[in-house]
C-alpha cells in the first residue's frame, strides 16, 4: 500500500519550473531517501505534499487522500521537520511542545501524555524546561524533531535532520529514524549521502526538478556500473582460484593482486553479470577447488558517486534509471 503518490507534479513559480512532470510512491512503512542538488526542487515537491503550497499540475496523495481537497486531513497525517526547524527562542521546550500540541489540536486529556512520549523518545528530560534559543544545535534538532511526532502521525517528511550536527549525533539521530520503519512512512532529504545509504530502503534523486533515478542503493549503483564487482580474498594459489571462478557462467573478468603485507595472500576482483549475486556460485567454487576463502563480498559503487553522475549530466535527456 502506497501511503504517498505523486503523479506528474508540476510547480512553478512565475516563468520559474521548480518541479516538472515528477511521479514516485513511497510505500507505508518506508524510509525513502529523496536527493537532489541545490535548486532541484526537492524542497518544493515537501512543501506541495505537506500541504504548504498547491501544486500548479499534477496531483499528490497522502493515504488516499488529495492534499488539494483534503488539506487539513492530509496535514494530520504528515509531521513535517523543515531544514530549519522553526522553533520559538523565547519559550521553554515544554511551552513549545505545550503550544505545537494545541495548534495540531491533540485532544487535551490527552495532550501531556504525547508530550511526555515525545520528550522520552527524544531523551529532551535535560532540557524541557530550558528556553529553546538556549539549547545546542543537536538539541535544537531533536526538539524540532519531536514537534513533528507529536500526534504520532503515520507520515514524517524530514528535510536535512541532521544537517549541522557531530558525528556521534548525526548517529543518535539516524538511529532513531531507523528505529520507525515500519510503523511510519519516512521520506528523508540530505546531502550527508552515505547517511542515506545506510537509512533508506529506496532512494529518488531528482535534477533540475525531474525525475533521473529511483532504485534500491545497492540497484542504482549496480545499475549505473553496467556490472557487479565482487572482492575475493584467498590463500593459496591465485592461479588455482582463477580457474575455478572462471568456469562459473557470468564472471567476465578477474583482476588479481597479490598483498604486499602478507605472503601467500591474494585478492582477486571479478567483474560480473549484475543480473544474478554469484556469491554463494564462487565459494562454493572455491571450496570445491581446495581454495581457502579468507573474505568475500560485494564492491558496490558509493551513492555519492551514482549522485554525482546522475546530476552532472545532461539535464535534458530523458532516459531515467528505475
Amino acid at each position: 500500500m502506497n501511503m504517498i503518490e505523486v503523479k506528474q507534479l508540476t510547480k512553478r513559480y512565475g516563468d520559474k519550473v521548480a518541479v516538472k512532470d515528477l511521479s514516485f510512491t513511497a510505500a507505508k512503512g518506508e524510509i525513502l531517501g529523496f536527493l537532489g542538488p541545490n535548486g532541484a526542487g526537492k524542497t518544493s515537491t515537501m512543501r506541495v505534499i505537506t500541504g504548504f503550497i498547491p501544486p500548479t499540475s499534477g496531483t499528490v496523495k497522502v493515504d488516499g487522500l488529495d492534499v488539494v481537497e483534503n488539506v487539513l486531513e492530509t496535514r494530520r497525517r504528515i509531521g513535517y521537520l523543515p531544514e530549519y526547524s522553526p522553533l520559538y527562542p523565547e519559550m521553554t521546550v515544554a511551552d513549545f511542545l505545550d503550544f505545537m500540541a494545541e495548534m495540531k489540536e491533540i485532544e487535551p486529556g490527552k495532550k501531556q501524555k504525547e508530550i511526555d512520549r515525545v520528550v522520552e523518545q527524544l531523551e529532551l528530560g535535560p532540557v524541557f524546561n530550558r528556553l529553546t534559543g538556549n539549547c545546542s544545535l543537536g538539541y535544537r534538532h531533536r526538539i524540532g524533531l519531536a514537534h513533528a511526532l507529536l500526534g504520532d502521525p503515520e507520515i514524517l517528511i524530514l528535510d536535512e535532520p541532521t544537517s549541522g550536527l557531530d558525528p556521534r549525533q548525526r548517529i543518535e539521530i539516524r538511529d532513531l529514524i531507523r528505529g520507525l520503519s515500519g510503523r511510519r512512512t519516512v521520506i528523508l532529504s540530505s546531502h550527508v549521502l552515505p547517511e542515506v545509504q545506510q537509512t533508506c530502503e529506496r532512494v529518488v534523486i531528482i535534477n533540475n526538478g525531474e525525475l533521473v533515478a529511483v532504485d534500491t542503493p545497492t540497484g542504482l549503483a549496480t545499475r549505473m556500473k553496467g556490472v557487479a564487482t565482487l572482492s575475493v580474498t584467498v590463500r593459496g594459489s591465485a592461479n588455482k582460484a582463477q580457474k575455478a571462478i572462471k568456469q562459473i557462467p557470468g564472471v567476465l573478468e578477474i583482476d588479481i593482486e597479490a598483498d604486499k603485507r602478507e605472503k601467500n595472500i591474494n585478492r582477486l576482483t571479478v567483474s560480473a553479470s549484475p543480473d544474478k549475486d554469484l556469491r554463494e556460485l564462487i565459494f562454493r567454487a572455491l571450496a570445491s577447488s581446495d581454495v581457502a576463502v579468507l573474505e568475500l563480498s560485494a564492491q558496490d559503487a558509493s551513492l555519492e558517486d551514482v549522485f554525482l553522475q546522475l546530476t552532472t549530466e545532461d539535464p535534458q535527456r530523458k532516459e531515467v534509471v528505475q
